[in-house]
């Protein structure tokens, strides 16, 4: 129970099934941090509670689409292996979130605060049992470093992302600034409840470290690159876990056409009929972006990349006699390649719409960085494509390779390097696949934004003769195999940093059921019983037999090596957040394979990835390119491929 002098009420929460006497965890869930005004509308910080709030239950999740959840897709678990949630989905009330923290906390323990962003794009919450904060808090309390965990809901999809002219006309007209960007602006408002109210649950407000994986971990970068954060930082300092980074992030007008098109599948005419058409529709659709440059959200100069200079705090100003039509045409203008304004336009406004669209060699990373980062990727991240990958035939997959590139020497160099021609053999086509997509969408980009910001605050140190406020910049390879899949696929780093899905160290046959941790659908309630966790257990290999042929291959997580990998990458993370260097910065710190962890050089982690062919042939190509390659290959022929996490 903790008493909120500020917000004037009682949060009632519970004592974690962890909880013991000497490691007191208590958790506070589904707690309003914002309210929604209407749909495709910017959200509200929420502080008007009742004197007693309760705090057991997990709140309701933004309505998503239905398929096979995370735990099959990327885990390989079975359906009867993992605790079935029944969490509401309610599009006005999604906004809230949990608190994990120790027992007996008090104003003055200014505990530091780690703020979790899921993944998932269109799909996934921060109420999900893989994110419970249990088992970390009560770690780090034992290794005394104790910190309050929070994590979030936010708006996803079509309903936190569209964006388009006559939205932000319409936004304009309630008062808003900017378009689109909602489930991002609401990560914003989680983070401002976090620094005005965590000081009565014990947490320090000026000691805040955001971490997210996926597409979570993106949007920390759009955070840092923001209007909002260059001029009111609220977090100290950010972990980006395998990132799904954009390099296109689309203009107004751009995200329009596409809004667009989905409304006339929809049979909607205008954006009050999409406002009140069924939430069960929107949610199936597939909005292809995420962030929108709307000339608000970024700051100035953001697209010009980390090292360059600072630009001045303030908005993109247009004008009241510049329409949007305008604004269109100056795009179409800029896209045709001129580089004088059109009719009709001013030089002075030209500059400016010229300024917002030019593309940059650093386009897509953040601008300079003020708070430290730790970044890295696991090291199979393409395996969740396995299925999309299989279905290109060699010469299929060259012709489209060439019509991507545009370019016969560009396309003849990529081949080469991930040795792919007409005739590779259909057994070794799909690995070659993968681990060209592997570095297109995840192993590639993430060096390039680590880069990017590791010279940035070179730059910036040099600059002030070494004294400077600008963060390090901490690298990382995750390498470690999963305890089903047996392999470093994307999001495996999480079994491990949560804690909450313990391998049996034991042959397979002896996997004993998941008691059910959640209550059956029809009942009102939808909290759970976190003892449950104490007796999940999964196989430490895959399901196959001692004798068959790929059994000797596949690497055995056993307990020693569960508890080395987890431990390393806990104390690192909390570490961190306590201001602390992970690491040397000159290092590249790994896990795995085979339990390995700890500091290695420069040349270890050129062995471990890539480097050589990411700088013979994908530098060349530029990073937007390499994405659409990415893209589309993870898409597979047909073009219907897999939203990641």
């Amino acid at each position: 129970m903790v008493r909120h002098a500020t917000l004037k009420t009682t949060f009632t929460g519970i004592q974690h099934s962890l909880s013991t006497t000497e490691v007191p965890v208590h958790q506070y869930r589904g707690i309003k941090y914002a309210s929604i005004p209407a749909r495709f509308r910017q959200s509200k910080l929420f502080t008007a509670y009742h004197s007693r709030t309760d705090a057991t239950r997990y709140g309701p999740v933004c309505p998503q689409p239905k398929g096979k959840t995370v735990e099959e897709e990327l885990f390989g678990f079975a359906e009867d292996e993992f605790p079935v949630q029944n969490l509401k989905q309610i599009e006005s009330e999604c906004l809230n979130l949990n608190i994990t923290c120790p027992g007996g906390l008090s104003r003055s323990s200014c505990l530091p605060v780690l703020l979790w962003i899921h993944g998932g794009g269109h799909r996934g919450s921060g109420s999900h049992w893989l994110y419970d904060g249990g088992a970390l808090v009560q770690n780090s309390i034992r290794i005394g470093k104790p910190v309050i965990l929070v994590t979030m809901n936010y708006r996803l999809g079509l309903l936190g992302f569209a964006a388009s002219p006559k939205l932000l006309e319409d936004n304009e007209v309630a008062g808003n600034e900017g378009v689109g960007n909602y489930g991002l602006r609401d990560q914003r408002r989680a983070m401002e409840w976090v620094h005005h109210f965590i000081s009565d649950f014990g947490g320090d407000p000026s000691n805040i470290t955001v971490f997210g994986e996926g597409h979570g971990a993106a949007d920390i970068l759009c955070h840092l690159s923001s209007s909002a954060n260059a001029t009111h930082p609220i977090f100290q300092r950010s972990i980006i876990q395998s990132a799904i980074i954009d390099h296109n992030i689309p203009t107004v007008s751009l995200a329009g056409a596409h809004l667009s098109r989905i409304m006339s599948a929809l049979g909607v005419h205008n954006i009050e009929e999409l406002r009140r058409m069924s939430v069960d529709k929107l949610v199936n659709i597939g909005i292809g972006t995420r962030a929108v440059d709307d000339g608000v959200f970024f700051r100035r100069g953001w697209k010009q990349g980390p090292a360059a200079e600072d630009y001045p705090h303030h908005h993109l100003h247009i004008p009241e006699n510049f329409s949007l039509t305008s604004h269109s045409m100056i795009e179409r203008h800029l896209t045709e390649h001129h580089s004088s304004p059109p009719s009709k336009v001013s030089p002075k406004v030209f500059q400016l719409i010229q300024q917002q669209t030019s593309p940059h060699p650093t386009a897509g990373l953040t601008s300079a960085p003020r708070q430290p980062i730790m970044i890295g990727d696991c090291g199979y991240e393409s395996f969740v494509y396995s299925l999309p990958a299989s279905q290109w035939t060699a010469s299929g997959l060259v012709r489209r390779i060439k019509a991507i590139c545009q370019s016969v020497s560009k396309a003849s160099a990529l081949l080469r390097a991930y040795d792919i021609s007409a005739h590779t053999p259909e057994d070794e086509l799909q690995e070659r696949v993968l681990e060209l997509i592997n570095d297109a969408r995840f192993a590639w980009p993430t060096h390039c934004v680590a880069e990017a910001y590791r010279e940035a605050g070179l730059a910036k140190a040099s600059k002030a003769s070494g004294k400077t406020s600008f963060g390090g910049t901490w690298r990382y390879v995750f390498d470690q195999e999963a305890p089903r899949r047996g392999i470093a696929h994307h999001a495996v780093d999480l079994l491990y940093l949560f804690d909450n899905v313990r391998p049996e160290f034991a042959p397979p046959s002896s996997l004993r059921a998941i008691p059910d941790a959640y209550p059956d659908s029809d009942d009102d309630s939808d909290s759970f019983d976190n003892s449950a966790f104490e007796s999940c257990t999964f196989p430490s290999e895959l399901d196959t037999p001692a004798d068959s042929e790929c059994a000797w291959s596949m690497p055995v997580v056993d307990e020693y090596t569960y508890n080395r990998v987890r431990d390393a990458l806990q104390s690192r993370w909390l570490a961190f957040a306590y201001g602390e260097a992970p690491w040397s910065e000159d290092k590249v710190y790994v896990f795995g394979p085979e339990g390995e962890t700890g500091e290695r050089s420069q040349d270890i982690f050129e062995g471990r990835r890539r480097t050589a062919a990411w700088q013979a042939v994908l530098e060349p190509l530029g990073r937007e390119l390499v994405q659409k390659i990415g893209l589309e290959l993870s898409n597979g022929p047909s073009g219907c491929g897999l939203y990641v996490h």
